[in-house]
């Protein structure tokens, strides 16, 4: 997907601090988590958005336009657009993507989501949503005596939705383990990647980077998860959640948790840049590639692994040109994958690029931690990669290059080229 010639920017936002599901933000739905970090960012620039493009991930039977909920509620003028998105983890990236062939010169977006996990609402089962929706329009007292004689009891249940793919009957976790047993991916490395993400991460804090990209919400000022006393040895000792079996690899320790937390950023024209008070965290989009795969044949993350060669072969770039990797780390082993399948010649061949894109560049994936360590919350994820490679990568010399990755639940996933 070649975006048009004009240039589009990305801002830095701010996010909410992320936190474990049912914990610190467990009486805090979706809209509540989005306000503060939508304020935060419209008032630290004193801008007002063009428009607004918010996702989430899990259904809200409240509304059914959350971005529009969140302008309401945030007291932005009424008068701006708003629309929602979704495409699981990569909601918010999406929301960029949709922003950037929308904006205009001078254009500004505000782009974003959220996941409360700890909010999700049950539904009913659909009979008896339909047997209670008949009942409603009985107009009659026989009627309604009628309707309620055909009440079936085995119809009486919640719908409590679910993390699994609904095609397939699998969560996310499983088919990652199907791919890593297909791909002979060992524990050791996924452990290695776990705990290279939370030290990276508290290296980070330590050094105040995330101080001018977090947003205080209900009294929380700090991500809840990273763990400052993990190790290899802690590691190991995890049993397996999804395969329990002697094959199974993916623990607690080397997936991401379900989180809550929200996340936004900006998306501008080159002439809407002189419109932020305090724009010194902007980066170029280059480009963009989204991709789709059959989950069975290639494994429900793996959508990735065909829109970053078709992406760097475009530009006729190898995997060392890039000078920032950000992998979303939905699990230690499907970054190990993705990262196997884009250096081999046979995959390559799949993806339509004929050219070796040379040795992956380790030392340069997620410098600042990643998703195991920080968090998932399925709607903020993309932005809350995005602000972090935007600030890293302006913080380069000119002519740098970073890649931005997400794959989404479904078989889909999202890439995006940035340059200082």
């Amino acid at each position: 997907m070649k975006k048009s010639a004009k240039e589009v920017w990305l801002v830095a936002g701010r996010r909410s601090p992320f936190a474990k599901v049912d914990t610190a933000f467990k009486d805090l739905g979706a809209i509540e988590l989005s306000v503060p970090v939508v304020r935060a960012m419209v008032t630290e620039q004193s801008l007002s958005p063009d428009f607004l493009i918010w996702g989430s991930v899990a259904p809200n039977l409240g509304y059914s336009n959350i971005g529009r909920e969140v302008v309401m509620d945030a007291g932005l003028d009424q008068r701006i657009p708003a629309f929602t998105t979704i495409m699981a983890c990569s909601t918010s990236m999406l929301a960029a993507m949709e922003a950037a062939s929308m904006v205009g010169e001078d254009t500004v977006a505000l782009v974003g989501g959220v996941e409360s996990m700890s909010r999700v609402q049950l539904g009913l089962s659909q009979n008896f949503s339909d047997w209670l929706r008949r009942l409603f329009q009985a107009r009659s007292f026989s009627d309604k005596l009628n309707q309620l004689g055909r009440l079936k009891f085995r119809d009486i249940r919640l719908h409590i939705p679910s993390v699994s793919n609904r095609s397939t009957g699998l969560s996310m976790g499983e088919h990652s383990e199907i791919t890593t047993q297909r791909l002979e991916i060992a524990r050791a490395p996924q452990d290695e990647i776990a705990l290279q993400s939370h030290q990276r991460y508290l290296q980070a804090r330590e050094r105040g980077f995330f101080t001018d990209l977090l947003t205080p919400v209900n009294g929380l000022d700090q991500d809840t998860i990273p763990r400052q006393d993990t190790s290899l040895e802690k590691l190991a000792k995890l049993r397996p959640v999804f395969d329990r079996t002697e094959r199974g690899t993916h623990t607690a320790g080397n997936s991401s948790l379900l989180t809550d937390g929200a996340a936004g950023l900006w998306v501008t024209g080159a002439k809407g840049l002189d419109r932020f008070s305090e724009a010194r965290y902007a980066v170029k989009v280059i480009d963009w590639e989204q991709a789709a795969v059959n989950i069975e044949a290639d494994g429900l993350l793996m959508a990735t692994t065909y829109a970053i060669p078709r992406l760097l072969a475009r530009h006729g770039l190898k995997l060392a040109d890039i000078d920032l990797w950000e992998i979303h780390e939905a699990f230690g082993a499907q970054v190990l994958a993705n990262v196997q399948l884009i250096q081999d010649p046979a995959h390559l061949e799949k993806a339509g690029v004929s050219s070796n894109l040379g040795p992956f560049p380790w030392e340069r994936l997620n410098p600042n931690g990643g998703s195991i360590s920080i968090g998932h919350p399925f709607g903020a994820t993309g932005a809350r990669i995005l602000s972090q490679a935007v600030k890293e990568l302006a913080g380069m010399e000119k002519g740098k290059k970073a890649i931005v990755s997400v794959c989404a639940d479904g078989g889909l996933g999202t890439v995006m080229l940035l340059e200082h």
